[in-house]
């Protein structure tokens, strides 16, 4: 990594960057492009595995509690006749209840840890993402730059031929236009009609 990059890194570590591939707008940086990049594909799809897995977590973590709320629930239901020792079946199910809440604190611990390390991971693959979409984007900004400078330089050059082609076109009218006026004060309207009809046939026939 170049020290631009450490500076870089440095300068956006305060900053919040939404997450690139829930936001329609990032997508539309990418539709007009006939092939993906192969790095914003990879890392679009390793940060959407990340997001699946935090919305699974949390998800779980809701249908988890809910069924401990349910077993405790249960346990305190059953408690007195459990206790008693004389309801055997009383016993079984608060045996039962009390090892499927172990199995959900279990769960829930587990995907607390899970919840607690995702947020840093996504970030980090976020804005990892950042940097590569924000390198493409300026890579082809900077090649429509200088197509956009060449196209100026050509149209620039376009116009001045164009000015000198307009020049020569009204020299040659108004030379046609003198020599024609000559020849009609010289040899009258009567030959120059004759001339006329002569040179127009001629044209035709080439």
């Amino acid at each position: 990594m170049s020290k631009s990059d450490d500076q870089f890194k440095s300068v956006l570590a305060d900053k919040k960057i939404p997450v690139l591939t829930l936001d329609n707008k990032w997508h539309q940086l990418f539709n007009q492009s006939a092939q993906p990049d192969k790095r914003i594909k990879r890392l679009e799809d390793k940060l959407n595995d990340l997001l699946k897995k935090q919305g699974k977590a949390n998800t779980e973590t809701k249908e988890i509690k809910k069924l401990k709320r349910k077993l405790m629930q249960e346990i305190m239901e059953n408690a007195q006749d459990a206790s008693s020792g004389n309801d055997i079946a009383a016993q079984k199910i608060m045996d039962e209840n009390k090892r499927l809440l172990d199995d959900c604190n279990k769960k829930i611990r587990g995907y607390k840890d899970e919840l607690l390390e995702l947020p840093e991971k996504i970030d980090k693959v976020n804005r990892e993402l950042m940097r590569v979409t924000l390198e493409i984007c300026y890579d082809k900004m900077n090649a429509n730059d200088r197509e956009i400078e060449e196209t100026a330089n050509w149209i620039t050059q376009i116009r001045v031929e164009l000015k000198k082609k307009l020049i020569r076109k009204q020299e040659m009218e108004d030379e046609n236009h003198q020599l024609y006026s000559y020849m009609h004060d010289i040899f009258g309207a009567d030959v120059i009609n004759i001339f006329d009809r002569r040179n127009k046939e001629s044209g035709n026939k080439k």
